[in-house]
């Protein structure tokens, strides 16, 4: 809309607009905008703003304004000002700790039954409905995006303390091995499956993090002499894919209680003196890219 009228019917308020226009006690005056919210404040007002405004002044101090520019009103009592509605709004808290459950019961669904569980599983799972699920993550790309991509920044962060907390290289890379299994770190395999966008800029960046981190716990083990020699990251990472999933589509919901003893296994099969010798070719990340 396009035009509009002022009327002072109570109290003495002053309005300008461009900058330069002042009108003070009662009348009126013709202005131009397009925008309308409502505000309610007693006493006496003030209004700014660049473009035109309609306002209407009741005896309570009630006022509606049309336009497009910016408008300040202070009354006294109450103040009009429409600074809340004009904030972007932040998340509550309860929405991110459903966002947080949701990505969470996602994470443990993907390792269970692999990256093509229902949905409404996830839901269930996370204790929300569907619309909340939807609300946060339209669809499936954009859930596994989110669970690939907390994943990934956990298990870094577990590697790099496992660096700040062991001394002793190999005791570093276990610390760090079994830290990643408990994060869930199987629920990286829909990276390598190709559900969703793995050149996402989020993602490389997450996951050369990880790299670096996982590939300097090994290069420290093995300079140290405390891992063969034979072996490479992309071994290190295989294995815990394995060692900490189901089968897809196999609900095992007791791997847990199995998983840390494989782990120690496939930790005693690294250190030195190598007690055989290995079949093929140390597995690197380029191999992984690759395959």
């Amino acid at each position: 809309m396009r035009g509009a009228v002022e009327t002072i019917a109570k109290g003495a308020a002053q309005a300008a607009v461009t900058g330069s226009t002042a009108q003070p006690g009662t009348g009126s005056a013709t202005l131009a905008d397009t925008d309308t919210d409502t505000d309610t404040g007693t006493g006496t007002g003030t209004g700014t703003g660049t473009g035109s405004v309609t306002r209407t002044y009741t005896g309570t101090g009630s006022v509606t304004r049309t336009g497009t520019g910016r408008v300040a009103e202070a009354a006294a009592g109450k103040s009009a000002a429409p600074t809340a509605s004009c904030r972007a709004a932040r998340p509550r808290a309860d929405a991110l700790r459903n966002r947080e459950r949701i990505v969470s019961a996602a994470r443990e669904l993907f390792v269970e039954f692999g990256p093509d569980v229902a949905l409404d599983d996830v839901a269930r799972r996370a204790g929300v409905g569907n619309a909340t699920l939807y609300r946060n993550f339209p669809d499936r790309a954009a859930l596994t995006h989110e669970v690939v991509l907390a994943v990934t920044s956990r298990t870094t962060l577990r590697a790099e303390e496992a660096v700040a907390s062991e001394s002793d290289p190999f005791a570093a890379l276990s610390r760090f091995v079994h830290a990643a299994a408990d994060e869930r770190i199987g629920a990286l395999c829909p990276m390598i499956s190709g559900v969703f966008d793995k050149d996402h800029p989020d993602l490389l960046a997450e996951r050369d993090r990880l790299e670096e981190a996982v590939a300097g716990l090994v290069s420290r083990a093995q300079s140290a002499g405390r891992l063969r020699t034979d072996i490479a990251v992309g071994d290190v990472l295989v294995a815990l894919s394995q060692l900490t999933r189901p089968l897809p589509g196999i609900a095992c919901q007791g791997i847990d209680r199995f998983t840390h003893r494989h782990l120690q296994l496939f930790l005693d099969g690294l250190e030195t003196p190598a007690r055989s010798e290995l079949p093929g070719s140390a597995a690197t990340l380029e191999d992984l890219r690759r395959s």
